[in-house]
């Protein structure tokens, strides 16, 4: 498995249409790919800021999508996002979750 985490600053008050442009448009065409497993996104307790992380099979998987689909998926943050997305690759994790949930 492999993880890429990508850092987005918002512009003021577009986290509403950010969470829909992310349900709507991304999430969407983030099934569609190859290798990807899952994606979970956190914006901050004031809304300027955002990260991502995607799960995908392997980092070949995530380096094709970053080719590919991700520059489209620039295009749908254009509007909520203030300058580019900063995207981390990240390793493959150590350890798989324990399978308990949180509250």
């Amino acid at each position: 498995m492999f993880a890429r985490r990508v850092y987005m600053h918002l512009k003021p008050n577009s986290v509403a249409e950010f969470t829909q442009r992310l349900e709507k448009d991304i999430l969407p065409l983030l099934r569609k790919q190859k290798g990807f497993q899952d994606e979970i996104t956190f914006v901050g307790q004031g809304g300027r800021e955002a990260f991502a992380i995607s799960l995908w099979d392997t980092a070949e998987n995530a380096e094709a999508y970053n080719r590919g689909t991700y520059p489209e998926v620039t295009k749908f943050l254009a509007t909520v996002v203030d300058g580019p997305p900063k995207l981390k690759p990240m390793m493959s994790p150590t350890r798989r979750s324990t399978g308990s949930r949180l509250p």
